[in-house]
């Protein structure tokens, strides 16, 4: 799995959050068929917004990265965002209860196999 990190920095106070949820909700469009995006969380803060994708592999993350796209970024927020790739070998999920590697469930090391 590829975890990707955008930050979009932007001036001023933190954004309405009722308003970015809105934003955020109508942006989904654009996002939902995006070829092996798992997840995509919205984010707000004082330094700005930005986005934590989760893509099934690196060649899905760097198709949807592609050149153009920091370009259609500016000309959405006016600022050119940052981007973060990195591989994601494992996952604690806490709502599952469990721990994948490279995608497959293990045995949480927590639970006594004795």
């Amino acid at each position: 799995m590829i975890i990707a990190i955008v930050r979009i920095p932007l001036e001023g106070p933190k954004r309405d959050a009722d308003l970015v949820a809105r934003q955020s909700v109508e942006a989904t469009k654009i996002f939902h068929d995006v070829k092996g995006l798992r997840r995509k969380y919205f984010l707000n803060s004082d330094a700005g917004g930005g986005g934590i994708y989760e893509f099934d592999t690196r060649a899905d993350a760097e198709a949807w990265f592609n050149e153009g796209w920091a370009d259609w970024m500016e000309g959405r927020f006016g600022v050119r965002p940052t981007l973060e790739i990195y591989d994601n070998p494992v996952v604690l999920d806490n709502e599952q209860d469990e721990v994948r590697v490279n995608g497959d469930r293990i045995e949480p090391p927590w639970i006594d196999a004795g």
